[in-house]
């Protein structure tokens, strides 16, 4: 899979065209077996051809174009495209009015040349960590996609379109771990930035206290490049950080309860590769994280914010919803105005505290997930569903609470199992954080043999 520069840098040779790039996307997307179906809600087929050859003409005319001008990428389908419905994974907004303009962010990666190729599924109004999606279809995970394994979510179609190279980038959204749980659960990487530094307008919410915009891609690399223009940055060059001499907190605890063993051993695995790159490891209790469960014992902000967008459609149209996001979303008529008002106070707490004891750390590293991609059969019940879905967001809902960014990168050995290794900065740390982790995917990212 190529990275977003090594294209850049083909397009520039003229060793392939932006059409060539969206007609091999197109044909991924038609040819796959129906993952196609299930990972795109809509494909924008001729708009991207005559995009992409809008940007051959000028290049053969020596225009002087963005260097990815004319690469696909995907968009979750919760973001403003102009002359779009945007539906956020459900039937029940297929009547709304048509976005009048694209969402900031859609219109970033749009100036920088970047051509979006279609809308990508995901879980119905993003609530739920796990992807299923029963209007569209769920993606299935490229591990043993025999088995029929989960893809992770909110951005399911986000990370399926980036492991069968059906874009070049996805544009995601992360309120839990959106972006950075299907990143690890399908083996590519998941950026969650520090939530204010890129644009929420034209963007439908879960939970606007929460809620963050960030990309999916081959490599770390890649998601620096889609994040400098997300965040409307100068320049998306990145610069190199040594893991040598990298302080770097373990938190204990809350974020190692219950791991599966595979996850447990690859955690260790890129711990042990860190320590010998000389990183320097140090174990911290972080006790106050024990504190989540209890802020979010009547469903948090999500449950309180997305209940209050969606209260009168539930009193219309609940029989069209997926009845466990409905479920979810109900729990917000637990909250009162007071429980509400509480949230914010015990997450500044929880920030406050926290941040104490990471401040004298480049970054903390934890499993992404607690778990690998369970398979679609196991979530028949509801209790299973509610299981695995609390184990598959525990860790990344942390980095959402703490208002910090975060990235999801492979740990895993090569051939088994996907597993995430997340880094987390402190707020506003984003291009530092990136730096550190380009250095360490190089250690601990999975190669092939031979």
């Amino acid at each position: 899979m190529k990275t977003l520069a090594e294209l850049a840098r083909d397009l520039r040779a003229g060793t392939t065209s932006s059409r060539g790039l969206v007609e091999e996307c197109l044909a991924r997307i038609a040819n796959a077996a129906g993952e196609g179906q299930r990972t795109f809600i809509k494909v924008h087929a001729d708009t991207a051809r005559a995009a992409a050859d809008c940007c051959d003409r000028l290049r053969a005319h020596g225009a002087q174009l963005s260097p990815f001008a004319g690469i696909p990428v995907s968009i979750k389908d919760l973001f403003d495209l102009a002359g779009d419905v945007t539906t956020a994974g459900s039937t029940v907004l297929r009547d709304e009015p048509c976005a009048e303009a694209d969402a900031p962010s859609v219109a970033r990666l749009r100036a920088a040349g970047f051509i979006p190729i279609g809308r990508t599924n995901m879980t119905e109004f993003a609530y739920s960590g796990l992807g299923v999606n029963p209007h569209y279809g769920t993606p299935l995970n490229p591990f043993e996609r025999s088995r029929r394994r989960i893809p992770g979510g909110s951005s399911s179609g986000a990370a399926i379109s980036i492991t069968e190279q059906m874009c070049h980038g996805a544009l995601g959204t992360d309120t839990g771990g959106s972006c950075r749980i299907p990143a690890a659960f399908c083996g590519i990487v998941g950026f969650k930035p520090t939530a204010r530094r890129v644009p929420l307008d034209g963007v439908f919410p879960l939970s606007r206290t929460l809620d963050s915009v960030g990309p999916l891609a081959a490599s770390v690399e890649c998601c620096a490049i889609l994040d400098a223009f997300l965040a409307a940055e100068s320049s998306p060059g990145l610069d190199t950080r040594a893991v040598r001499g990298a302080r770097l907190a373990v938190p204990q605890r809350y974020v190692l309860d219950n791991l599966e063993p595979h996850v447990a051993r690859s955690f260790e695995r890129a711990l042990s590769q860190l320590s010998r790159a000389r990183a320097e490891l140090i174990e911290l209790p972080l006790i106050e994280l024990d504190e989540i469960s209890r802020i979010n014992a009547k469903g948090g902000f999500p449950a309180a914010e997305s209940y209050a967008l969606h209260r009168q459609r539930l009193d219309t149209q609940r029989a069209q919803m997926d009845p466990r996001v409905a479920m979810r979303i109900l729990r917000g008529r637990e909250q009162s105005a007071a429980d509400y008002i509480d949230l914010f106070r015990a997450r500044a707490d929880l920030e406050r505290h926290t941040a104490r004891h990471l401040a004298p750390f480049d970054a903390a590293v934890l499993p992404t997930c607690a778990v690998i991609a369970p398979m679609l059969a196991e979530l028949e019940s509801d209790e299973e569903y509610i299981r695995l879905n609390l184990l598959a967001v525990r860790n990344s809902t942390v980095v959402n609470l703490l208002d910090r960014c975060a990235i999801s990168i492979p740990c895993q050995e090569a051939g088994s199992a996907p597993v995430g290794l997340t880094l987390m900065g402190p707020p506003g740390g984003d291009r530092a954080l990136l730096a550190l982790a380009a250095a360490v995917e190089t250690l601990i990212r999975p190669k092939a043999e031979g």
